[in-house]
């Protein structure tokens, strides 16, 4: 009773000096001059967009977009195979940057396998980002994906790193076994037309190349985000795009195998190719592979994205399950083309 007469009270004596005074006639405040502080969202995101690029697509098959990275001033951009697929001879692939200028880009090279592009337009003045490492990143560690979801530029999301090595097709389900990424997962919102923009860490270094999303099938064309988006590492991808940017083409780690699913986790081999680094290191057809260095092998992706995140001539030990028991090998990965 005594709370109720107080409140009551008050309001009516609020009343009767303010009359129908209501937000909307309260003056602005003045304007926000606070600087962002050092690790923010909102400083890496000062500190990346102009690294971001937009990229449209057009062929006689339709139309399409992504996103890209800045790699150089005068116009080497990164960004996803599967984003400029179709845009050589065949189509015209445009780049619109955060600072009102777009221009033609042209294909540099392409890696299907790696679902990673160099393209560079004939401008100057832009900024390079700053590439980062992965090999040391902790799940859980704060990102910032960057990029052009839906055709909406400059969109920029956050979230953690969910997991690391996770061994995911470039397409999809739909994708081959050629097509295998040694992905780093992130709850960062990526939708389609993130793909080929920059996952950075709050330093503003780029961790990953943001390239593919789950989405359980609805049947309705695009899906959006769910939470489970998938990043090429930043240390994969610096050394195909360093390829692809000076000659055009790139170099896939392999270990010499032909490899099948097992009547039990691993990755069972079916063939060794004369001469590979699995032949060399005692590798035989029938063997089971179930472990590269202390990374599990639980099926035949897990093997193809662990070979594929080390380079050629790396030296790897390869624990194998046989018919005389477990044992382990040295062996020396190739490159081929």
């Amino acid at each position: 009773m005594v709370g109720g007469g107080v409140g009551g009270y008050v309001g009516y004596q609020f009343g009767d000096r303010a009359p129908g005074v209501t937000s909307l006639d309260e003056s602005r405040p003045a304007r926000s001059v606070s600087t962002a502080p050092q690790g923010s969202v909102q400083q890496v995101a000062e500190r990346v967009l102009p690294s971001v690029v937009q990229l449209q697509l057009v062929t006689a098959r339709g139309s399409g977009e992504g996103s890209g990275i800045v790699l150089s001033s005068d116009g080497y951009i990164l960004t996803n195979n599967h984003v400029v697929d179709g845009g050589g001879s065949r189509g015209q692939i445009t780049a619109q940057f955060q600072d009102g200028r777009s221009a033609p880009v042209r294909v540099i090279g392409t890696d299907p396998k790696s679902d990673l592009a160099v393209v560079k337009a004939d401008i100057t003045g832009l900024t390079p980002a700053e590439l980062g490492r992965s090999d040391d990143l902790p799940v859980g560690a704060p990102v910032v994906a960057i990029g052009s979801p839906f055709g909406l530029s400059g969109t920029v999301t956050s979230g953690i790193v969910s997991a690391k090595d996770r061994p995911v097709r470039a397409g999809g389900e739909s994708g081959s076994e050629d097509t295998v990424l040694n992905a780093l997962q992130t709850d960062a919102a990526i939708n389609p037309g993130n793909s080929g923009g920059p996952l950075v860490d709050m330093d503003g270094n780029v961790v990953g190349i943001n390239s593919a999303i789950y989405s359980p099938g609805n049947g309705q064309g695009q899906a959006g985000s769910v939470g489970l988006g998938f990043a090429i590492p930043i240390d994969q991808a610096r050394r195909i795009a360093t390829e692809l940017k000076d000659r055009g083409s790139a170099t896939q780690t392999t270990l010499g195998v032909l490899i099948g699913v097992g009547n039990q986790p691993g990755a069972l081999v079916r063939n060794v190719v004369p001469g590979g680094p699995a032949e060399q290191a005692g590798i035989r057809t029938g063997d089971l592979i179930t472990k590269v260095d202390t990374r599990p092998i639980l099926d035949p992706d897990s093997l193809v994205a662990a070979v594929r995140s080390h380079a050629p001539g790396d030296r790897v030990t390869i624990t194998i399950s046989g018919s005389g028991g477990d044992r382990t090998v040295d062996a020396t990965l190739a490159g081929q083309g």
